[in-house]
């Protein structure tokens, strides 16, 4: 809008002047939105700080990410007080623990900020949770791989990043109630163990598992090293081509053991398509927008979500064996 000085005494035009700047300046203010991830350093969640910053590029909005340095529950709590004494507008978050951080989300959200989950469908303090696909469905399908190479008999082990990750429990407890169901001649050893997200402890615990069952025959992991881990103590004992291995991982991370037979199949989702994805739904919920069922939120794997509650469901997951590995650089 313009205004004509000349016919409008001081007093108004300098009244319009400051409006119009205070207008201006809500228009140009950017929101301010921070992904806390379970750790930080690894190729998972470098991966989707990648993703976050070129959200930020591409809005202007204030996208960064922080994790601790290692994968504890009580340190993203701390990250999120820090966070929650800042104001910033919305905190995305990918937690170790989801029961451990309701409290503080809700404190979160009392204070007006917006919460937006992933890997966490389980979470109730949140305004929504992001998922990149059906957690069920997906451990059907990490199973159903490991049985195919496994010919659907022998024993199997199963590894969760932390006993409370609630999408590593959900994907291992659907592949081994599906197994009981289709692959009665399949037998789960060792129960869930846990790798602490971490490629050594992967490796440790597999080396231990191939002295105390050394019929194994199967390894599905959930975490991003814990392939990698499992891969590099199968190839220490001569054991490639014996022991097949399935799980969730990158091609970065899992590439060389893909190509060598140690690992046969990674699937995973693009973290840094879901870390689009998370601030995208961020910043429509700072702006009081709602997700709706069936909406294209314009990223790849998110083009027509599934809408239950406040969970988003995406059709995000890929599968990749050492044949087209060479299609993924990350």
């Amino acid at each position: 809008m313009k205004f004509d000085f000349k016919k409008l005494a001081l007093g108004v035009a300098l009244g319009f002047t400051l409006l119009g700047g205070a207008a201006a300046v809500a228009q140009d203010a950017k929101h301010e939105i921070v992904t806390v991830v379970k750790l930080s350093g690894i190729a998972w969640f470098n991966r989707m700080e990648a993703g976050v910053a070129e959200y930020a590029e591409e809005t202007g909005n204030n996208a960064t990410q922080v994790g601790p340095a290692s994968a504890d529950a009580a340190l993203q709590v701390q990250m999120i007080e820090d966070l929650i004494a800042r104001n910033v507008n919305a905190i995305t978050v990918v937690p170790n623990s989801p029961e451990a951080l309701e409290p503080v989300l809700a404190k979160a959200l009392e204070a007006g900020i917006k919460v937006v989950g992933h890997e966490a469908s389980s979470l109730e303090n949140v305004t929504y949770d992001v998922e990149a696909f059906d957690n069920a469905a997906y451990g059907v399908h990490l199973m159903e791989a490991l049985a195919q190479d496994m010919g659907g008999e022998g024993e199997y082990a199963v590894f969760v990043g932390h006993l409370t990750a609630k999408t590593h429990n959900e994907w291992v407890d659907a592949a081994i109630a599906y197994q009981k169901e289709k692959y009665p001649k399949m037998t789960l050893v060792g129960g869930k163990i846990e790798s602490n997200e971490q490629q050594q402890t992967a490796y440790q615990k597999t080396k231990e598992l191939l002295r105390t069952y050394p019929n194994l025959k199967g390894i599905q992991g959930s975490a991003g090293e814990d392939v990698v881990g499992a891969a590099l103590a199968v190839e220490e004992a001569g054991l490639t081509g014996k022991v097949t291995i399935v799980g969730t991982s990158l091609v970065s991370v899992a590439g060389p053991y893909l190509e060598t037979g140690e690992i046969k199949m990674i699937s995973f989702w693009d973290p840094a398509k879901a870390g689009i994805a998370m601030n995208k739904v961020a910043a429509m919920a700072i702006e009081g927008k709602e997700v709706t069922d069936g909406m294209d939120l314009g990223v790849e794997g998110y083009n027509s979500v599934k809408l239950d509650g406040k969970v988003i469901y995406g059709q995000a997951w890929v599968d990749v064996t050492k044949d087209n590995m060479d299609e993924y650089d990350f």
